[in-house]
């Protein structure tokens, strides 16, 4: 039997169980470890930005996530998985990406740093708009899981970095002092960041949110907004009629004048919608991948111009 005869998947599996035993043998150094610097595997972008920032030139931070690539369903090829199992440290978020979940369990050992273990994620349904009664505003994806998208406060996500900080001095104790200190200056630029944020949607004439899928709910808590999804957490997930009916009424009901859709993600069904009601589209960016320009900091302030004109923020 030969691995071009099975099933794609089957091979995926193969690789996976034998890599461990080899990749450590590899001779070429294509994945060694730099000797000067910490090996870090970021699993997405908003991970890979923390790691840079607070390492510095004492880290050499690898994303399994391709650019432009939707992160959540990625599946990792056997060169990635020999990325996890030869790197220092794995920066992750479990629950998110399955299939790192996998590489990180088979071949990590404790060198994971798992940011869901650094504070509670909120439940699924606390990212929906709650209506009258307390039900989530969605029924696409099955109750009782967590929402990933911490990131998106950016309060939660300084304290994840100075426990990052943590992890990286223990891995090159002789830096820690720099990572801290690094750590501590991100902070300051996050929380400058979350007082623009406060500011900016002090005011304005709307507070609900439409959204091509519940990605928001960190930010909409943070800064006393609802979000209407139109879909779960799956970005790919595919509404119901009767769920797009749903959101159609509470957009005419709530005066939505835009729709929002992501960078990642076909804007198809935001336009449906937008449509139906008679709005404009516009991307609000979750941040899962890397934007085109700039870094975290300047995507978030994008999001922040886009809602405020959205919203009719003064």
């Amino acid at each position: 039997m030969t691995v071009r005869s099975t099933p794609r998947a089957l091979a995926a599996v193969v690789a996976l169980l034998t890599l461990g035993g080899v990749a450590g043998c590899s001779a070429d150094g294509s994945t060694g470890a730099d000797p000067k610097r910490v090996d870090v595997v970021a699993a997405f972008y908003p991970l890979q930005f923390l790691a840079e920032r607070i390492g510095g030139d004492a880290v050499k931070v690898t994303n399994l996530a391709k650019p432009g690539a939707e992160p959540h369903d990625l599946e990792l090829n056997p060169g990635q998985v020999g990325q996890v199992s030869e790197a220092e440290l794995i920066v992750y978020l479990k629950g998110f990406q399955p299939a790192v979940d996998d590489a990180v369990d088979q071949n990590a050992g404790d060198r994971a740093f798992d940011v869901a273990s650094v504070q509670p994620l909120l439940d699924a349904a606390a990212a929906g708009h709650q209506h009258e009664g307390g039900e989530a505003g969605h029924e696409e994806e099955p109750t009782g899981g967590k929402d990933p998208h911490v990131w998106l406060d950016p309060t939660r996500l300084a304290t994840i970095g100075d426990r990052l900080a943590e992890r990286l001095g223990k891995a090159d104790p002789d830096r820690a002092a720099d990572f801290t200190a690094r750590a501590r200056a991100l902070r300051a630029d996050l929380e400058k960041l979350d007082t623009e944020y406060a500011q900016g949607l002090q005011t304005c004439q709307r507070r609900e949110m439409v959204t091509s899928h519940t990605a928001f709910g960190y930010l909409a808590a943070r800064y006393r907004l609802e979000q209407v999804g139109i879909t779960g957490l799956t970005p790919e997930a595919e509404p119901s009629p009767q769920r797009l009916a749903e959101v159609a009424k509470e957009a005419r009901e709530h005066g939505a004048t835009t729709i929002f859709f992501e960078t990642l993600v076909s804007p198809k069904v935001a336009e449906t919608i937008a449509r139906e009601v008679g709005a404009k589209t516009a991307v609000l960016d979750p941040i899962e991948g890397a934007p085109a320009a700039g870094d975290y900091l300047s995507a978030m302030r994008a999001d922040l111009q886009t809602l405020r004109t959205a919203l009719d923020c003064s």
